[in-house]
């Protein structure tokens, strides 16, 4: 029952990643319909992060309101009408509009999403599993990168978005039938009975009632969490400014150094392979050494990889340092979200990993929109990278002043 549970959230997180990575497959498209520059596409890129910046802050009350279980549910249903409907999109503006509307499911999914897996995940296994689950957000941006390079310059770019309402008849049905109510609001809620009864049959022992069940986020703001959650809020500023700026622009920036269309699909296809590999090798030792050795290492890859890539080397040399990148950005932010939800208390997990992604998404926002606007300079597509492995080193910062790991102990570790 419980790998059901890890399962369908990253059969979820799957169709969330290929909802935000089809944008970047989609640009040139777009731009040639609607003729709109590169800094206008990244707004229309940076619509969606907002929305789900609204959806991340939202996502503590609805779990509060509603539970978990209900909260997943509305959140997959949300974003996979309105990708559908912006298939339909016939002007730029309206487009948007629908990208900011999908966004806040999309919002809602992953913070939901992550604190079932850490709920449910065996103990000593934590961090492998959640990013083995997490890792269907970069199959998702693999399943789009993959089939862009057929179905662009065959169906257009309305099939694409077409593809991104699936989860309806492919995740719903499945996690409506099988996908059990957090133990954890259960016990928040008085509700003992039914706690026990769902305990019994998943094979797990009932959570213990957290006296912070119902402060929300004035813990997060408190004595001894505030240092932490300071810190959380600006390492995913600089992981999600990382993914979603690459995830963006790669096939436009490789575009602009020379390679045609179907080759820089291809680019972005590696980056996310490359990120499933590396998470699980990162959960793998996060689990044995400590999750800050190794994010702190995960961000200094994507640093190297960034100003490497700047220096246009060889074409194996460039698919090496773009899978190494994938980890070093998509992988370190999984690994982010997994130490974030084990480093609060039970009852504001939601909350934390809520509000880390919500500060986060700001750096999303930014990531699409500075790209745009290096393409549209005169400095050239390469400066981007320049960019990102300064974003990353501010990263890497961030998380050397993370609190060691005794310094969490009023938290699960």
């Amino acid at each position: 029952m419980r790998l059901l549970i890890i399962v369908l959230c990253g059969l979820a997180l799957a169709f969330d990643g290929y909802d935000l990575v089809v944008y970047g497959t989609t640009i040139k498209a777009l731009r040639e319909e609607w003729g709109i520059s590169a800094a206008q596409a990244g707004t229309i890129g940076s619509a969606a992060l907002v929305g789900m910046l609204v959806g991340a802050l939202l996502v503590g009350t609805l779990t509060d309101r509603w539970g978990r279980r209900r909260t997943f549910l509305f959140s997959v249903a949300w974003f996979s009408v309105l990708m559908a409907a912006c298939a339909l999109a016939q002007d730029p503006d309206t487009f948007l509009v629908l990208r900011f509307l999908a966004g806040i499911g999309l919002g809602g999914l992953m913070p939901t999403a992550a604190t079932l897996t850490i709920e449910y995940a065996a103990e000593k296994h934590r961090a492998f599993t959640y990013a083995a689950m997490q890792s269907g957000y970069a199959i998702g941006g693999i399943m789009a990168a993959t089939l862009a390079i057929p179905l662009l310059p065959t169906a257009g770019w309305r099939v694409m978005y077409l593809i991104g309402a699936a989860p309806l008849v492919l995740v719903l049905p499945l996690a409506w039938k099988y996908l059990p109510e957090s133990l954890e609001y259960l016990v928040s809620r008085g509700r003992q009975d039914e706690a026990q009864k769902l305990a019994a049959r998943i094979g797990v022992p009932v959570p213990a009632p957290s006296d912070n069940a119902r402060s929300g986020v004035r813990t997060l703001v408190q004595r001894p969490y505030l240092r932490r959650t300071i810190l959380f809020w600006l390492a995913s500023f600089c992981g999600l400014l990382l993914v979603y700026g690459l995830n963006t622009w790669l096939p436009e920036i490789m575009r602009a150094s020379g390679y045609p269309l179907g080759s820089a699909l291809s680019f972005l296809l590696v980056f996310n392979l490359g990120s499933v590999v590396g998470a699980l090798l990162g959960g793998r030792l996060s689990d044995k050494h400590g999750a800050k050795p190794v994010i702190l290492g995960s961000f200094a890859l994507a640093a190297i990889c960034a100003a490497a890539l700047s220096t246009n080397p060889g074409q194996v040399a460039i698919y090496v340092l773009i899978a190494v990148a994938g980890y070093g950005t998509i992988g370190t932010m999984h690994l982010i979200n997994a130490h974030v939800t084990r480093s609060y208390p039970a009852g504001v997990r939601a909350t934390g990993i809520g509000w880390a992604l919500g500060v986060g998404r700001l750096g999303a926002i930014l990531g699409p929109a500075v790209g745009g606007l290096i393409i549209d300079s005169s400095l050239g597509a390469g400066w981007n990278f320049y960019f990102f492995a300064v974003v990353a080193v501010l990263g890497a910062a961030a998380v050397a002043a993370f609190p060691r790991t005794r310094e969490l102990a009023g938290a699960p570790a």
